[in-house]
């Protein structure tokens, strides 16, 4: 699984705020996060295998990330859903983006996935099961993991770890609650620990499968980027920033 944690209009100076995990095969290749130029200047990793990613921002503060969903379909010839992310970057906020990402997906063959695409002024939370759906979030604090979102989880019959996500996801959002007068510094960092704690479940180590990485991303209000990557498991991998950052067009011309 994944765990995509979301603060958005939460904290004032930070619009976009969030704390990611990414599980995955022990020995499927990855390039940390850098800055790169696709078709916008963008920071994120890279999914040596596909040349995808799973979680970026690029120059106009919008970040996109997916999770995969449990759908329970067998899909030949699918495309990469890291791929997906990577092109929906190349869009100037999360509206364009998902007006991409829906005629996309009446074209190519996609497995199950939760994506998220965030700025300062949208945040929408793209689910596709063979059939897309789109959900517009309210300010607050969201957790998305593989078989659903905020409460709403659905957990196929050969998924039976579904319900322990489902378990672990909960957690996850209560304990991430903004505390009174919490900055969204604090909250990174308060994510970042919860992430890496095994009583909330969401850093796993499994035979061949585990939490490969996690990120801390906060977009503010005045184009200033914080980006913490741990590239390993949070519970023994320490953050690091990375640099540098994309150049902003937060508040210019767009």
């Amino acid at each position: 699984m994944c765990t995509l944690t979301l603060a958005w209009q939460v904290f004032p100076d930070t619009p976009v705020a969030v704390a990611a995990n990414r599980d995955e095969l022990l020995d499927r290749p990855s390039a940390p996060p850098v800055r790169r130029d696709w078709e916008t200047s963008v920071v994120a990793p890279v999914d040596e295998s596909s040349g995808g990613t799973w979680l970026g921002y690029n120059e106009y503060g919008l970040l996109v990330t997916i999770t995969n969903r449990w759908d329970g379909r067998t899909v030949d010839d699918a495309r990469s859903r890291g791929l997906l992310v990577r092109d929906a970057l190349a869009h100037e906020s999360a509206e364009a983006a998902v007006c991409f990402l829906e005629r996309e997906l009446d074209g190519r063959a996609y497995e199950g996935f939760h994506l998220l695409a965030v700025d300062s002024r949208a945040a929408l939370l793209v689910t596709f099961d063979g059939t897309p759906g789109v959900r517009t979030l309210d300010p607050g604090v969201h957790v998305v993991v593989n078989v659903g979102a905020n409460g709403a989880y659905t957990v196929p019959a050969d998924r039976e770890g579904g319900r322990r996500q489902a378990r672990a996801a909960e957690a996850v959002r209560e304990a991430l609650r903004p505390d009174p007068g919490e900055d969204a510094g604090s909250w990174l960092d308060r994510a970042g620990a919860v992430l890496g704690d095994h009583e909330y479940g969401v850093c796993v180590h499994g035979e061949g499968f585990g939490t490969r990485s996690s990120s801390l991303v906060g977009l503010g209000a005045d184009g200033g980027v914080r980006f913490d990557y741990a590239d390993g498991p949070p519970c023994v991998t320490d953050y690091e920033p990375v640099r540098p950052a994309v150049p902003s067009r937060v508040g210019g011309d767009r």
